[in-house]
């Protein structure tokens, strides 16, 4: 298997002009009736498929959220690997990241690795910095995969740890700059800031400089993308991985969920090159 350098795919994408991150949160409860005529896991394929056949021109990355697959039991897991190779077989300059948000002991994260990395097929995965560095060795190591540290979350409730003062700047602050000063030796390390955020989202830039920031919160949860962009945007003009999950794949829920998705897809990343320029 040729070797996959998350960071240097992401590059090429953002070359071609797309900041666009397709989220794959397929909640099988959502997904068209029409496509659930066989298994579970042959529905979140089909599903997949067509939406990553429907945008793949157009993304710079897709992210894969775990839970969704995982509350499906064994089934949903197959879905995951099999979306994983599908990309990596058909459209192998695309960069793939699962959502995971793994956190834990450093032994326990060797098992973490493997499975992100080895057995699921993933190119990068989003990481809780509560641990430590220590703890996170076994995925800062891995210098071609992609390191996503949870730093300033989305979520309406995200204040209440990670905006607590620690030596006179809130938490979120400490985690960039200890991503930017320590953890990111091998040059595979980016931070979360969501879209929701901006102006916190413009001091997380202002610490890591050109790191790459994966930015939730655009599309369902309301991000602003001209705020986004000017605040999240490196010295490059790039450095952003903007992702839309149910903005994108649930833009239909009929036969044209593709086409649907695709529209959305070109819509979020024409806007966002419109505020680049």
């Amino acid at each position: 298997m040729n070797t996959r350098n998350f960071i240097s795919l992401l590059q090429d994408r953002w070359a071609q002009s797309t900041a666009v991150c397709v989220g794959l949160d397929s909640d099988y409860g959502k997904i068209p009736e029409h496509l659930k005529s066989g298994s579970v896991q042959e529905a979140l394929f089909l599903f997949n498929t067509a939406l990553i056949d429907a945008t793949a021109d157009a993304v710079c990355a897709y992210k894969i959220q775990i839970a969704y697959y995982e509350a499906c039991g064994a089934e949903g897991i197959f879905a995951l690997i099999k979306t994983a190779q599908y990309v990596r077989e058909k459209y192998s300059a695309i960069p793939l990241i699962l959502d995971a948000k793994r956190a834990d002991i450093g032994s326990t994260n060797d098992a973490y690795a493997k499975a992100a990395f080895d057995v699921f097929g993933y190119d990068a995965i989003t990481l809780h910095p509560y641990l430590g560095g220590e703890a996170l060795k076994p995925f800062l190591d891995q210098k071609d995969k992609g390191c996503i540290i949870l730093c300033r979350t989305s979520n309406n409730g995200a204040g209440e740890f990670q905006d607590l003062l620690v030596d006179g700047k809130p938490l979120y602050i400490k985690v960039a700059r200890q991503v930017k000063e320590t953890w990111n030796v091998n040059g595979n390390c980016a931070v979360v800031v969501g879209a929701t955020y901006p102006k916190e989202l413009e001091e997380v830039r202002t610490i890591v400089g050109d790191i790459p920031i994966l930015i939730p919160g655009i599309g369902a949860q309301g991000g602003d993308v001209q705020k986004t962009v000017q605040a999240g945007k490196n010295s490059k003009g790039q450095g952003m991985i903007i992702n839309s999950s149910r903005g994108i794949i649930f833009a239909s829920k009929k036969k044209d969920f593709s086409d649907a998705a695709r529209r959305e897809t070109l819509k979020l990343r024409d806007e966002i090159n419109q505020y680049l320029s």
